[in-house]
């Protein structure tokens, strides 16, 4: 039997590391679980993590019941109103993009958070309530090791340019189609 030869680790040998700008876009599911499965492995290295999300609204879901578990390790703040075509009220839509954008602000400011999750902020970015410059400009200036994590579909171009790590989700198959509906503990 013969072994397999050593090879160098790709990861020795780096000069420090730095906080990415994460985007997770595309028309399939996943997005946004990708993203809390990366603030998992981020608590599970006693990391501090924040989330934002925009849009989804009323939902109790299964990600933000279980960070209320863990109030001393994750921030989580959900304020949507519910999804845009079911509010019908742009004016009200723009008022609640930018007051949760302000959210982000004051957690993008703050060093304690290692990993920041803004979720569905590419849908409020490709809706244009907020300026797409405005938001890169900030996600630049955050602090130097803060990692951050944009979900949604219909990620800017300059985003996705800005970005350290983007990855497209592609739907191959997904069971609404089959006249399923949502399911906790999968799908929120």
């Amino acid at each position: 039997m013969t072994q397999k030869a050593p090879r160098e680790n790709p990861i020795s040998g780096k000069a420090g590391q730095k906080g990415l700008l994460i985007v997770y876009t595309g028309e399939g599911k996943g997005k946004s679980t990708a993203a809390f499965g990366l603030a998992f492995r981020a608590l599970g290295r006693d990391l501090r993590v924040g989330c934002v999300q925009f849009i989804k609204g009323q939902w109790k879901t299964g990600e933000e019941q279980m960070a209320a578990r863990l109030p001393e390790r994750v921030d989580w703040v959900c304020m949507g109103d519910g999804f845009t075509w079911e509010t019908q009220n742009e004016e009200q839509d723009r008022a609640t993009a930018r007051k949760a954008w302000a959210k982000c602000l004051e957690m993008l400011k703050e060093p304690a958070y290692q990993v920041l999750i803004f979720d569905e902020l590419n849908c409020v970015l490709d809706f244009e309530f907020l300026p797409v410059q405005e938001v890169i400009e900030a996600l630049q200036e955050r602090p130097a090791q803060t990692h951050v994590v944009v979900t949604g579909r219909g990620a800017p171009q300059a985003l996705i340019e800005a970005a350290d790590v983007v990855t497209e989700m592609k739907e191959i198959k997904h069971p609404y189609k089959q006249g399923f509906l949502a399911q906790p503990g999968v799908d929120y």
